[in-house]
């Protein structure tokens, strides 16, 4: 970056970030984007701010415009995100962006949005995915899972007696419109069969994947695994 690009971005940054008491009028008109607007942002960052609080994330390589206002004003975003709590996060090479809530338990704060937890077969299939994807990351191709598959891993983590066929098939269906639902699958063209989406990596960030097997053991043994950095991309849905 230039000298004198990096004078125009902090000169853009300092312009975006909230306004100290005292700006003048003529400067709040000049942001103003409906009557009795009183932000700062100009229309880009705050479109780039919208769509990260409505979730679940930013794919980079689906919205490129988007994906390089986040970047170009991640500092800025980060400044307004930390005023509610709420954290950004950014994978430059996988492309994704989104947020998670900040660990304030020190201050005694609620999260905005109350989080509906995965139930265990999406949180099992998940950390499934989450191996897999880990496996074919720097092949070029795409991770992919049909229903067969997700039906296949479901099996080997049912608890004896405890679920019937048709049960399964249930929980399959109901374990990957869930997944379909925050994003972390996607559909393909191919009827059945869904594209593992990068931000998996960064909904359950581990720092070794040899850390999973643990996790998916304590769940078929019916312990709580934790799973906080997934639940954070859930949703507030009706069952």
């Amino acid at each position: 970056m230039t000298a004198s690009s990096t004078a125009s971005q902090e000169t853009y940054d300092a312009g975006t970030r909230p306004a100290a008491p005292g700006t003048s009028d003529a400067y709040r008109s000049e942001r103003s984007l409906f009557p009795g607007d009183t932000g700062s942002f100009p229309l880009e960052l705050r479109q780039a701010l919208v769509r990260l609080l409505r979730g679940p994330y930013i794919d980079g390589t689906a919205d490129a415009t988007v994906w390089t206002t986040v970047l170009t004003h991640r500092a800025s975003l980060q400044q307004y995100l930390s005023e509610i709590f709420l954290v950004l996060t950014v994978d430059p090479e996988r492309k994704i962006a989104l947020l998670t809530p900040a660990g304030i338990d020190a201050v005694h704060t609620q999260p905005i949005v109350a989080r509906k937890p995965l139930r265990r077969e999406e949180t099992v299939l998940a950390l499934r995915l989450r191996m897999l994807l880990d496996r074919q990351a720097g092949t070029g191709t795409d991770t992919t899972l049909t229903r067969g598959g997700a039906r296949d891993i479901l099996a080997e983590h049912r608890q004896p007696g405890a679920v019937d066929d048709k049960r399964l098939d249930e929980l399959t269906d109901s374990s990957l419109a869930r997944l379909l639902a925050l994003k972390l699958l996607l559909p393909t063209e191919l009827p059945g069969e869904y594209r593992v989406s990068n931000a998996l990596a960064l909904a359950l960030p581990f720092d070794s994947i040899d850390q999973i097997p643990a996790y998916l053991a304590a769940l078929d043994k019916g312990a709580c695994a934790d799973t906080d950095a997934l639940d954070s991309l859930a949703e507030e849905d009706a069952e």
